[in-house]
């Protein structure tokens, strides 16, 4: 079976200990989280989670109805690339010594739309939001003039492109049938 990025959305209430439930879901089934979020989502005391793993289908699949039977889970969803929005944020720092000396550094910065927050004589903070592969480019192309002193870039963060949201149409509906 080809494995392939895929992209779980969980919403679960606010309680201590949901997290480590989800991600022992992962690890009995020996599969690897390669980034996850945890927010509070638009709906009250609900929180979304964005996990990112490489799978095939049929196991994602399984992860996700397993991760939906944990009792505090309202829903889990796969995902699939072309139904959400992707984010992720990047933050470097880098010499700000190399980058005065090496005028390629702010050109890069520039090409890629990234930002400079903070200067000093030492270092430099640098932002960027995007998709993976281009902050991946980005910082490749920074670290080849060796100018990355420290590097950090959030997971996935997403939205879908449906313009209704199951989750509270499942919360109407659990919110009926307890009335």
């Amino acid at each position: 079976m080809e494995k392939k990025l895929y992209t779980l959305i969980v919403h679960s209430e606010n309680i201590a200990g949901i997290l480590s439930q989800i991600t022992a879901v992962f690890t009995r089934l020996q599969v690897n989280i390669e980034s996850l979020n945890v927010s509070a989502s638009s709906i009250k005391g609900i929180h979304k989670y964005t996990i990112t793993a490489y799978s095939d289908e049929e196991q994602i699949y399984k992860i996700s109805r397993l991760i939906e039977k944990k009792i505090d889970v309202l829903q889990s969803r796969v995902m699939t690339d072309d139904e959400i929005f992707i984010q992720e944020v990047v933050l470097m720092k880098i010499s700000t010594p190399v980058m005065l000396n090496n005028e390629n550094v702010c050109k890069t910065i520039r090409e890629h739309n990234a930002q400079i927050l903070e200067s000093n004589h030492t270092y430099s903070v640098v932002t960027m939001t995007g998709k993976t592969d281009q902050i991946m480019d980005l910082y490749f192309s920074l670290d080849e003039m060796n100018c990355v002193l420290q590097y950090s870039r959030t997971g996935r963060i997403v939205i879908t492109k449906s313009t209704e949201e199951p989750l509270s149409d499942k919360l109407a509906k659990l919110e009926r049938e307890n009335h």
